[in-house]
């Protein structure tokens, strides 16, 4: 089906908005631009029933809409009719930097972000059975020598894996990134061994750090966090990295005023549900409020930084590959 086709069916079937006088079942169909069963599809249908719960008179449907690293989603969301019927689950950097390494072009100025509800840092983990013991050793080790450690991070153009390209900016030295296709398999690859070291997001180890299989040698964040106490700031050891996942709802520009502020106080809503702080927990995904306005300027500071980084070292082949 084609981007088209599906934004026509989507404007279809949300013919009576939010804003209107919604039936008992009426759908709101939450885009999420990942495979069923990724990291990305669990978060997403995790927050889905308490979304539902704080929009009243709604049924909240996902569908998945895969395909090069979340810029599909992107598109059809952006060709969805404004009536509220459509919002997107969209996580940032992933936005912008779809518009720097696929051609997404002028997409982000057709999307309204209405609220981020997740904020996880990056983290660098290495094996509880590592001689490492600060992210400066991997530096030490990195570089042209025979010997540099492998640096596991999840697929190019990743999250985790552009905190890495961040990282090497900002040390000025070049680490031995292996990319892995997914979360999943560079986290195996860290606990076994085959990788010295890997760039995650917090909660796709947090288990396992907690039950110290795993070494935290930095986090890329302002201070330290209670959920990982003994992992330093990497600012505090001279690496001045901070790498956040943000995650939140988007709506194709065009929004009525009264859909999206119905939509956002749904959204706060959610987030001071304690069953949802509870559930949070439990997943490792940090509950975390960013306004709409405020994560926008955020994605377009972020847009800026991942053009000039692709400039001199993009992480694809070719745009659009």
């Amino acid at each position: 089906m084609t981007v088209r086709r599906r934004a026509l069916l989507l404007g279809a079937g949300a013919a009576v908005a939010l804003g209107g006088r919604a039936r008992a079942d009426q759908p709101l169909i939450l885009l999420v631009g990942a495979a069923t069963g990724s990291t990305a599809d669990r978060i997403a249908r995790a927050f889905a029933p308490f979304l539902e719960r704080h929009v009243p008179r709604t049924r909240v449907a996902v569908l998945n809409v895969p395909g090069e690293g979340g810029l599909a989603a992107y598109r059809t969301l952006a060709m969805a009719e404004p009536t509220g019927g459509t919002v997107g689950f969209v996580t940032t950097p992933s936005l912008p930097a779809r518009m720097v390494d696929r051609n997404g072009g002028g997409l982000m100025e057709k999307l309204t972000l209405l609220g981020g509800v997740h904020k996880e840092p990056i983290v660098i983990v290495s094996p509880a059975t590592s001689p490492l013991t600060s992210a400066h050793d991997i530096f030490q080790r990195a570089g042209a020598d025979t010997d540099a450690v492998a640096f596991g991070t999840p697929a190019q153009g990743s999250p985790a894996h552009l905190a890495a390209l961040r990282l090497q900016a900002v040390a000025g030295k070049r680490l031995n990134i292996v990319a892995f296709p997914s979360a999943a398999a560079v986290r195996q690859a860290v606990l076994s061994g085959h990788v010295a070291a890997a760039a995650l997001v917090l909660g796709d180890v947090l288990d396992v750090l907690q039950d110290r299989k795993l070494v935290g040698l930095g986090i890329a964040a302002r201070d330290r966090l209670d959920a990982v106490p003994d992992m330093p700031a990497l600012r505090d050891i001279g690496l001045p990295l901070s790498a956040f996942v943000r995650r939140g709802l988007a709506a194709p520009i065009g929004l009525p005023d009264e859909v999206a502020t119905r939509l956002v106080n749904a959204m706060r809503d959610v987030l001071a549900d304690p069953e949802f702080t509870a559930q949070a927990d439990e997943t490792g995904t940090r509950p975390f409020w960013t306004p709409g306005p405020a994560w926008t300027a955020q994605a377009s500071a972020e847009r800026t930084e991942l053009a000039a980084l692709w400039s001199t070292a993009p992480w694809l082949p070719t745009v659009g590959g």
